[in-house]
């Protein structure tokens, strides 16, 4: 087991390279409870993903595996600003032997400012989510910016910590934050 069972983000795994409007985080980017035990998790080591982009021809496939656990949290944060609206997207997919989704309600929440009120929303997708990447939810999940918030981090994530089940097999491919117009 390692020494710290939690992933913490790295922030270098951020990118705006194709657009300053907008975030997109890959598998390192993220805090992932229990991410740092090969137990529940397979995050892609550092030293795969650098050389892999080394390579002009190199077309890897980024992912962190859930191998199995019962405590879903996969977070990450960007900073904002006032009065902006922010959508969220995730790209997942699910592994051949994925199990324990069912009746495991996962969630997409996200707040402004650690004090903020959660906005919430239930991905039901997942309950029939297919084996190639797919962007989550299929409706667009915007967060409203109101003002100029003290606390400027928009904090967001995937959640399904209610119900106990072991579940595996979820691969998260990438997360999405973008201005909204």
């Amino acid at each position: 087991m390692a020494s710290k069972p939690h992933h913490d983000a790295e922030a270098d795994a951020i990118s705006r390279k194709e657009n300053p409007e907008r975030y997109t985080f890959k598998p390192r980017a993220f805090n992932i409870v229990w991410g740092n035990d090969s137990r529940y998790w397979r995050i892609p080591p550092r030293s795969a993903l650098s050389s892999a982009s080394s390579s002009t021809t190199s077309n890897v496939e980024e992912f962190a595996e859930l191998v199995q656990v019962s405590w879903l949290e996969v977070t990450g944060s960007v900073p904002l600003e006032a009065s902006t609206n922010y959508q969220i997207t995730f790209k997942l997919s699910f592994k051949g032997d994925a199990s324990g989704w069912s009746g495991s309600p996962v969630f997409l929440m996200a707040k402004v400012g650690k004090k903020g009120k959660y906005k919430w929303k239930r991905l039901k997708e997942l309950e029939n989510l297919p084996r190639q990447p797919t962007e989550v939810p299929n409706e667009p999940f915007v967060v409203e910016v109101l003002g100029n918030p003290p606390d400027k981090r928009l904090y967001f994530g995937l959640y399904e910590v209610w119900t106990g089940k072991w579940k595996k097999g979820l691969r998260v491919h990438e997360a999405i934050v973008k201005k909204k117009t």
